[in-house]
């Protein structure tokens, strides 16, 4: 894939992400993908994501920089939601929260095979109260 069609291919997975449309990871994610240093199934990707879409329904992904080598995509993001229930193990207090996340994904066949992704989870931690 060339770099256009890769930060293309990124920008509609953020968009599906933001519309929570978790079931179209099946075309960006292949059914195999390692997360983070672990082998997990697309299911398992979908399932944290709904997870988190279930307890931050106003969860949103918002790209500030992407850069594409190769194969590779990395972006930096700032994540932002209220949270309506227990997420992360905390209660909701009706806050809004803003963090920051880096993701690093490999693609193969138009979709991610390695996905890594780092937050800031002091900034979590802080916002949440805990």
């Amino acid at each position: 894939m060339s770099d256009t069609e890769l930060r293309e291919l990124f920008q509609r997975y953020i968009d599906a992400l933001n519309a929570h449309e978790f079931h179209r990871m099946t075309e960006f994610i292949h059914d195999e993908v390692i997360k983070n240093g672990r082998r997990v199934t697309r299911d398992d990707v979908i399932a944290e994501l709904e997870g988190h879409g279930n307890a931050v329904p106003d969860f949103t992904w918002r790209v500030k920089d992407v850069a594409i080598d190769g194969d590779r995509v990395a972006a930096r993001l700032f994540n932002k939601g209220t949270p309506a229930k227990e997420w992360f193990g905390v209660t909701p207090t009706g806050a809004t929260i803003e963090y920051a996340e880096y993701a690093f994904h490999k693609v193969r066949d138009g979709r991610f095979y390695e996905m890594n992704c780092l937050i800031d989870a002091q900034a979590v931690q802080r916002q949440l109260g805990s």
